[in-house]
């Protein structure tokens, strides 16, 4: 079983081993998901849980298990950042059809909805980087997983990038024989077809047209696919670092400081009479100091 490493203020604990709290009925809006760590506190897997895990694999968040149709996900503007079901029309979200693979997120990425993609000519969606998991066993919601990042779809959605990356549990079986987009083929023939089949069809349904993909809808890989990596992982650090300004109102953590990794205390305020007391213990003390010599 891999550990999942800890990061700048991260929580390390077995892979898929976290707990999780519901609150709330299921199938309802009021219904959440929190993730705990291992002392039982509540943690934000989007701040606390780190992008990269050992040997090249990411940490992947799952926020929709295999095979299942509700449409769970991180909610970035709630404090902790809970899981949660989408809203749609007043109501709970949920697909036309399950969902084949299990399906979540990257933490520690962001999709910056103002950062416009050279290529693509789109910006992101303003949300983590999203991640389809080609794994036989259905992830639990809430938990983190350690994966090895395969290739990624370039979907164009509503107008915004969305990216999709392909993933393999470090522990499948046929996980050491696929390092790329031609593996999966070889070792999952058609299986990713099928994923640009889904997303570039499931909102047909409800009305609205195929989804877009650049690249020609191909999944690309390599050094593609660690550039979309690098590039979410160091937007969010803009976001958090307050480089890029919290515009659209996301719930962030408390700015810790690099040497103690605690909070940064605010300026201490002092008071008129207190500040003229420390300026006669000053004076008193140079005046002993000059009799002294």
């Amino acid at each position: 079983m891999s550990l999942v490493p800890c990061a700048r203020g991260g929580v390390s604990a077995p892979d898929g081993s976290f707990s999780t709290q519901e609150k709330g009925t299921l199938g309802t809006l009021e219904y959440l998901v929190t993730t705990l760590d291992a002392s039982g506190n509540a943690i934000s897997a989007w701040h606390d849980v780190p992008l990269y895990a050992e040997n090249g694999n990411v940490n992947f968040y799952c926020e929709i298990p295999a095979n299942t149709s509700k449409k769970f996900e991180t909610q970035t503007k709630k404090p902790g950042n809970p899981i949660a079901q989408d809203e749609k029309d007043g109501k709970p979200r949920e697909y036309p059809y399950p969902i084949l693979w299990n399906y979540g997120m990257l933490p520690q990425t962001w999709e910056d909805p103002e950062e416009v993609d050279e290529v693509l000519g789109q910006a992101g969606d303003n949300d983590p980087t999203d991640v389809v998991e080609i794994g036989s066993s259905p992830c639990k919601i809430g938990q983190v997983y350690q994966v090895k990042p395969v290739c990624a779809f370039a979907m164009i959605d509503d107008g915004e990038v969305d990216w999709k990356v392909v993933v393999i549990p470090e522990d499948n079986a046929k996980s050491a024989k696929i390092s790329n987009a031609d593996d999966v083929e070889k070792e999952f023939p058609g299986e990713l077809q099928s994923i640009y089949e889904w997303f570039r069809d499931y909102k047909i349904p409800s009305g609205d047209p195929p989804a877009e993909f650049g690249y020609n809808g191909t999944c690309v890989d390599g050094d593609l696919l660690k550039e979309v990596l690098s590039s979410t992982h160091a937007l969010y650090n803009n976001l958090l670092s307050g480089e890029r300004e919290n515009t659209e109102d996301l719930a962030l953590p408390q700015i810790k400081s690099d040497s103690m990794n605690t909070p940064i205390p605010p300026p201490v305020e002092v008071s008129g009479a207190l500040e003229r007391s420390v300026s006669l213990v000053v004076a008193a003390a140079a005046a002993v100091s000059m009799f002294l010599a």
